[in-house]
């Protein structure tokens, strides 16, 4: 018997198996198919691939303002550009080297073993009938790309077969506005599809600050995608020849879109269906293992992380929480899973990346202090022919520490997770105001936010004509006017 079963070979499983090993347990670690989990074989690792050859596309357009000619307009070849997507991710698999590096740390593996299923509480079964048995348990078997049941659901695809398609489809229909609609339809559209952005939400980017939904949805009708919000339901997809008819039901009444492919990316359950889970006395909840904020399961010695817990479905978080569960599992249940601070955004163009509380959270428990800094008064951007976005800093009025940041544009993301780090080390607006960024960088915006902030507050003096003859913002020497 092992001291630690982990079933899921992501980067959930990944790390709840090396935590385990540190902490000295005899380990085994069970994989259905490839390890490195989905997003590195089937998710974020070839999105973002797909979305730098995007980028790459809307970049050659400015070529000619920096002075470089092309002799035409670059065309793209979709079959290279899924064997560039193919190529990385095999590059990811091989510099990781996964299994190499679990077997060398004494984890014993079993890859592509098939669906585990219970037969007790302390026993799995793999694929030819082994049974393996341990005196703990972390789950870390993530989730799948839901699909529609609805007539003609089969025509549809999920972002997991957009991976197989062997040509550009001229058209796309891509039902749901979450991070990953978006995110494909920002590639497609670059890519030079029609596409067509549809959902039953009221607005894009649902849980996104307000100011990020409203920017990126103009930004996206701006290049031409066509969005669709606050419908009632997809009723059904017809098929004619290589044509698909997507029929949807809007203020009552039938509407039909006509598109070459159908994408949907509406919601990702739990893998829970394989694991025989009532043998093992795991209660579930929404298609997903039901957890305490310990991460432990109805069963004492059993604990859930990542994807398959349906809390944070992020590759950050399903570490965070392997580490988490793995300790409790081994140690006792002593440390709670943490959610309130997980910087996250989506590839899409613009880029978007969030951290803490949003404007409107922030307003509903106190009284914050907001800046929004246009990426147009910075220097890095306009230099860089980027000036579409903002920066919008969120402070906690009486304590002066960061609780929000929210940025649109170049390199959003990157400049979110350093601001991460500053609200993580409990950093006061004043001590970021006073940080010298390098220059010009995407990262100094935050500094532009955090000494707006500062006159606001009064941490700095200036004189009452000073204050007449320029508003707050207008006391940075980058400022467009």
């Amino acid at each position: 018997m092992y001291d630690m079963v982990i079933l899921g070979g992501g980067p959930a499983g990944v790390t709840a198996a090396l935590r385990a090993r540190e902490l000295g347990a005899t380990v085994a670690l069970v994989e259905r198919g490839n390890m490195g989990g989905t997003c590195t074989n089937d998710g974020c690792v070839p999105t973002r691939v797909l979305a730098k050859a995007a980028r790459l596309m809307r970049d050659a357009q400015q070529f000619g303002d920096y002075g470089l000619l092309l002799d035409k307009a670059p065309q793209v070849d979709f079959a290279a550009v899924m064997a560039r997507t193919q190529h990385v991710v095999y590059q990811m698999q091989e510099k990781k080297q996964l299994l190499d590096h679990l077997n060398h740390v004494k984890v014993e593996t079993f890859s592509r073993a098939g669906d585990a299923s219970f037969v007790d509480p302390y026993t799995v079964q793999i694929q030819g009938g082994q049974l393996i048995k341990g005196a703990h348990f972390v789950l870390c078997v993530g989730g799948s790309a839901r699909r529609l049941p609805l007539p003609g659901g089969e025509h549809a695809m999920t972002h997991s077969d957009v991976w197989r398609l062997d040509k550009l489809p001229a058209s796309v229909v891509i039902v749901g506005g979450g991070a990953t609609g978006c995110q494909l339809a920002s590639i497609f559209n670059a890519f030079g599809s029609e596409v067509t952005l549809i959902d039953i939400a009221p607005r894009l980017l649902l849980t996104e600050d307000g100011l990020v939904r409203s920017i990126v949805s103009g930004e996206f009708a701006r290049h031409g995608i066509h969005i669709i919000m606050g419908i009632e339901k997809v009723v059904r997809i017809e098929t004619n020849g290589m044509q698909k008819q997507l029929v949807y039901q809007h203020e009552g009444i039938e509407q039909t879109l006509s598109t070459e492919a159908v994408i949907l990316s509406v919601g990702w359950p739990g893998n829970v269906d394989q694991l025989n889970l009532p043998a093992a006395g795991i209660n579930t909840e929404r298609n997903f293992i039901k957890v305490d904020d310990y991460l432990q399961t109805s069963a004492p010695h059993i604990y859930a992380a990542g994807d398959i817990t349906g809390k944070v479905m992020l590759v950050q978080s399903a570490e965070s929480q392997a580490r988490v569960a793995a300790e409790n599992a081994l140690l006792g249940a002593t440390r709670k899973a943490d959610h309130k601070l997980i910087p996250h955004g989506g590839f899409t163009d613009p880029e978007y990346g969030g951290v803490g509380l949003t404007e409107a959270q922030a307003r509903e428990h106190g009284n914050p202090v907001v800046a929004v800094v246009p990426y147009a008064d910075m220097d890095r951007a306009v230099i860089d022919g980027h000036p579409v976005g903002f920066c919008k800093l969120i402070v906690d009025r009486e304590s002066k520490l960061i609780i929000g940041a929210h940025v649109v544009g170049e390199q959003a993301v990157e400049v979110v997770s350093m601001v991460a780090a500053g609200i993580v080390g409990k950093l006061t607006v004043d001590q970021v105001a006073e940080i010298e960024f390098a220059y010009p960088t995407f990262s100094g915006i935050v500094g532009l936010a955090a000494r707006q902030i500062q006159r606001e507050l009064g941490s700095v003096t200036v004189t009452s004509e000073w204050r007449e003859l320029s508003p707050i913002r207008g006391a940075e020497w980058q400022r467009k006017d």
